[in-house]
Order: C-alpha cells, then sequence, then structure tokens
C-alpha cells in the first residue's frame, strides 16, 4: 500500500491502509488535525530531520484502566504512599521531563520542540492532560532532574514523574511517561487508570508495547478491533474538557 502525502486539507487516509504502521507523512501539528488523527485512530510519531510521520499501527497496544495487572511489588509500593500524584498541575514541565529524559533503546526523542508547542496547546484548550507524581520533602522544583521540578504545581515536593496524553469522549490517548524515582510513572498510571475508571472510561491506547506496559496487562487489538471500539467509545459520552485538578485521586 502506499504512504501518503499530506497536504493542508484537513483529511487523513483510511487508517487501515497502513503499511506496517507508517500511513501519511507531512502536514502539519494544528489542534484541529491532531484531534482528528486521534479520532481516526492515527497519532504523530517524529523522526529527526523528516516530515511528520503518522501512524496507524496493527496490531495496536492498549490497557484496559479496570484491568491493570498489579504485581506483588507494585502493590507494595502503592501501599507505601511514597508520591502525591496530582493532575493539570504542571503539564508543561512533564511533556518536557519526557522530552528530555535519556531512552537508549529508542536512540533519542521523539518529542521536537514542535511537538511540544503543540500538546501545550491542546492542554491549554482542555484536551491534553497530565499526570504528575511528586516527592515529599523539598520545596518543588528543588533538584529535580533534567529540570523537571522548576517551578512545577502548587504544594510541596519535587516533580519525580509522570506521564501526559489526550481525552477525548470515553478514551484516553497515552503519548508518553518518565521516571526519576523508582516507579513513579507506573504510580502515576495506577492512580491515572482509578481516575477514569471511576468516570466510566477504559480504554487507553498505549499505541505500541513495551516491557512497561506489557508488565501492566497491555494488550494487542488487530487494528479492525481497536478502530470500532474507538468508534464506539469516542460516541459513548462527552469529552471531559478543561482541567483535572480539582479531583484529585491520591
Amino acid at each position: 500500500m502506499p504512504i501518503y502525502r499530506l497536504t493542508k486539507e484537513l483529511v487523513f487516509p483510511p487508517p487501515d491502509h497502513a503499511e506496517e504502521g507508517l500511513l501519511a507523512v507531512g502536514g502539519d501539528l494544528t489542534p484541529e488535525r491532531l484531534l482528528l488523527a486521534y479520532r481516526s485512530g492515527i497519532f504523530p510519531w517524529y523522526v529527526e530531520g523528516l516530515p511528520i510521520l503518522w501512524h496507524s499501527p496493527d496490531p495496536r497496544c492498549v490497557l484496559l484502566a479496570d484491568r491493570l495487572h498489579l504485581g506483588r511489588s507494585l502493590r507494595r509500593v502503592l501501599k507505601k504512599k511514597p508520591y502525591e500524584v496530582r493532575f493539570d498541575t504542571a503539564f508543561a514541565e512533564v511533556i518536557r521531563a519526557c522530552k528530555e529524559t535519556p531512552r537508549p533503546a529508542q536512540g533519542g526523542t521523539w518529542i521536537t520542540d514542535e511537538m511540544e508547542d503543540a500538546y501545550v496547546r491542546l492542554h491549554e484548550m482542555g484536551y491534553a492532560h497530565s499526570v504528575e507524581a511528586f516527592s515529599a520533602g523539598a520545596g518543588a522544583g528543588a533538584g529535580a532532574s533534567a529540570g523537571a521540578g522548576a517551578g512545577a504545581g502548587a504544594g510541596a515536593g519535587t516533580l519525580v514523574g509522570g506521564l501526559y496524553g489526550v481525552s477525548l469522549g470515553r478514551v484516553f490517548f497515552g503519548e508518553s511517561m518518565f521516571a526519576h524515582a523508582p516507579d513513579a510513572s507506573k504510580v502515576a498510571l495506577v492512580t491515572l487508570a482509578a481516575r477514569l475508571t471511576s468516570w466510566g472510561i477504559r480504554l487507553i491506547d498505549a499505541q505500541v508495547s513495551t516491557p512497561h506496559t506489557l508488565a501492566l496487562g497491555a494488550q494487542l487489538w488487530p487494528r479492525t478491533k481497536f478502530l470500532a471500539v474507538l468508534a464506539r467509545e469516542l460516541g459513548a459520552a462527552p469529552t471531559r474538557r478543561g482541567s483535572w485538578t480539582q479531583e484529585d485521586v491520591r
């Protein structure tokens, strides 16, 4: 199948035309295009020096929020409550930390400056959200690696892990996560899953599998199944736009 080149027209080719996951190149990262991509089962993934690459992999990695696998060691960590988890208090810091945290297996980051700016815009519009794990103790910003803690939200603590993604209908599209302390990103994800479950949101799009997500019970769905469930869940409930800060789950 061909790889499509996008123009300024706000349209994507059918996602099942993707060959080995790659569907199209080019286009832009306007909020309208990004939201259309997610609703269509497509997401952007950069390679430095190339145009925007749009993907729809087959199979698709998903997590069910109410069926996370919590191993014995993670359960012990959660019981100790080593981190305070907040929502939408440090979105810019979370995406910057995801961008700057070294990922040797990936040969660098795919979060370019343009991607960072695009998701900050989505956050300001109430579609993109962050989940943040703060350590107890010193004031925010005191010694967090990669500059992640600088200005990171209200209250005490240093930003040591978190994740961000996009919420539409009854779907949360996970984008990236980071951890500068043991299990910090896992604690953030488990807390997010509890929040989503309380809202009746089960589907977390993890895009492609990693050992991290597989250990938490991720499933690999055929693209046809993912697209069918996605269409159903997008229409099942209105999107929870705006800040999630005031509904903290500890």
